[in-house]
């Protein structure tokens, strides 16, 4: 089953927000501490999977072209407008800002190595170890999410199947049109663009910066025809 590895990261992002809710009432200086913690650890995350880029332009203009387009659609402040929504309607006083927590968990699970090597290894080869491994990862981090940004983090459910869904359903069939040496060189540098933006969020966290980091993902789909288009060019 392609999505076994997709649901069952899910349900555990479920589970952790759940665990996180219930220990949610402790005192804000050491969830301020918390959250500082978590901002290191996604900055390190970040670094290890940005190093890996091979190919330095062409990520530069993925992110050059990708933030333009981001930043003309106003991408991140419709995220947030998003979260706004919803937030009005299942809101409660005292369970934190549900845009915060909604949008820095999706960014967290859904960018990343593992999301992307996990849903093709479950479409290819219908192994789900990655998965499984960034399922508890992710339970983990949303419960300590939780703690920090409030129950906004459950939400990140909803892009985080979609995301790993389409690729894992996409990648039944990539194996028949996609030689496995492009697919791995595709891997490594969308790991690398991914990897940037994890450590944007991570800086974000710490207040470091305030970048919007919503208007730099349409960096990824550029990267993407930009790659395949450069591999065509490059035959």
């Amino acid at each position: 089953m392609a999505l076994l590895g997709t649901l069952v990261n899910g349900l555990c992002i479920i589970i952790g927000t759940m665990i996180g809710l219930i220990f949610s009432n402790i005192p804000e200086r050491i969830k301020n501490t918390a959250l500082q913690g978590i901002g290191l650890v996604v900055a390190l995350i970040g670094i290890q999977m940005a190093i890996q880029a091979d190919n330095i332009i062409l990520i530069l203009l993925s992110l050059l072209f990708g933030s333009i387009i981001g930043a003309g659609i106003h991408l991140e402040d419709k995220l947030n407008v998003i979260g706004h929504k919803l937030e009005k309607k299942v809101s409660k006083k005292g369970n934190g800002n549900l845009t915060e927590g909604f949008v820095t968990a999706s960014l967290i699970f859904v960018i990343g190595a593992m999301a992307i090597v996990g849903a093709l290894d479950g479409g290819l080869r219908g192994d789900h170890e990655v998965l499984f491994t960034k399922s508890f990862l992710d339970g983990f981090m949303a419960m300590v999410l939780t703690t920090t940004l409030g129950y906004g983090v459950i939400f990140s459910v909803i892009p985080v199947i979609l995301y790993q869904g389409s690729i894992a359903l996409l990648a039944v069939q990539i194996n028949k049109w996609l030689p496995q040496h492009v697919l791995d060189g595709f891997i490594n540098e969308v790991t690398a663009i991914g990897g940037l933006l994890i450590l944007a969020i991570g800086l974000n966290i710490l207040n470091i910066t305030k970048i919007k980091i919503g208007d730099f993902l349409p960096a990824i789909f550029v990267f993407i025809i930009f790659y395949f288009s450069y591999g065509f060019i490059a035959l």
